[in-house]
């Protein structure tokens, strides 16, 4: 035999669960016992049905605030790691314009320098 909400009908002893767990602050089990898939009828309690509805659009709120969250840090965290390789990407010495035998005196003359001012 199938379950009413296989059926397509509503169980109103359901709602009076799922008011009950929210009563008690236990919304992991309001979750767990179909919070987000409840859908009121007429003859279920109103005010039940309201504060059911309200935490159902709460946890929806927050749910999708927390993945925008989650996908800014993703998006930040890729910016950072670009910006990173970039950084760190090796940096091509412009090729002089002396000549080669130019450019080794001065190569030579700039290694005695530095060794006279470490000295």
């Amino acid at each position: 035999m199938r379950g009413n909400a296989e059926q397509g009908a509503h169980d109103c002893a359901h709602s009076a669960r799922l008011f009950q767990l929210l009563q008690i602050d236990d919304i992991d089990s309001a979750i767990e016992a179909g919070l987000m898939q409840y859908r009121p009828c007429p003859a279920c309690d109103a005010t039940q049905s309201a504060a059911i509805i309200a935490m159902q659009q709460r946890l929806a709120f927050n749910w999708e605030a927390r993945d925008r969250y989650l996908a800014r840090n993703a998006r930040l965290a890729r910016i950072a790691a670009e910006r990173e390789t970039r950084h760190a990407a090796p940096r091509v010495e412009k090729k002089s314009s002396l000549p080669p035998s130019v450019a080794a005196v001065l190569a030579r003359a700039k290694v005695k320098a530095a060794e006279r001012s470490a000295k």
